[in-house]
């Protein structure tokens, strides 16, 4: 009996050594597998550390660019103001010449109108004549600026 205990225990060590070659085995495909997906993992890993630089470099373009365009929107922005300025003044001293001349019509349009067609020619030319220069004279004066420079 003693012989079939040491048999029994001999033959359960054997499988238990099978049992553990065989779970060595497991092991071994396991860590392979990691050690791939290691290298792979390195690999995604270098990817991306050049992407990332590859985008630093980008955003450093962008903000020079931006730096570019607003320098440049700020000039365009300025000019386009005091031009915007120059045609106010230029509108406006039109409109005052609208307005000048408006009145000078406005003098000759009586005169126009009071003439009758037997009248001697000479007198409504004089009245005419000194109205006009009247309204010429009035417009003349408004055209003055106020430091006495005619504009």
């Amino acid at each position: 009996m003693s012989h079939s205990l040491g048999i029994v225990i001999e033959g359960l060590v054997a499988v238990l050594l099978v049992l553990t070659i065989g779970y060595c085995m497991l092991l071994n495909k396991r860590l392979k597998k990691l050690k791939a997906d290691e290298q792979s993992l390195k690999a995604t890993i270098g990817e991306l550390i050049t992407v990332t630089e590859i985008a630093e470099r980008a955003i450093g373009g962008l903000k020079h660019t931006v730096r570019d365009v607003n320098e440049n929107l700020g000039a365009q922005i300025n000019a386009a103001t005091a031009l915007a300025d120059h045609l106010k003044a230029q509108l406006a001293e039109g409109d005052a010449l609208v307005r000048r001349v408006s009145k000078i019509a406005a003098a000759a349009r009586p005169l126009a109108a009071q003439v009758e067609p037997e009248a001697p020619l000479v007198q409504p030319v004089r009245v005419s004549a000194a109205r006009a220069n009247a309204a010429a004279a009035q417009a003349f004066a408004e055209r003055r600026r106020p430091d006495g420079i005619a504009a």
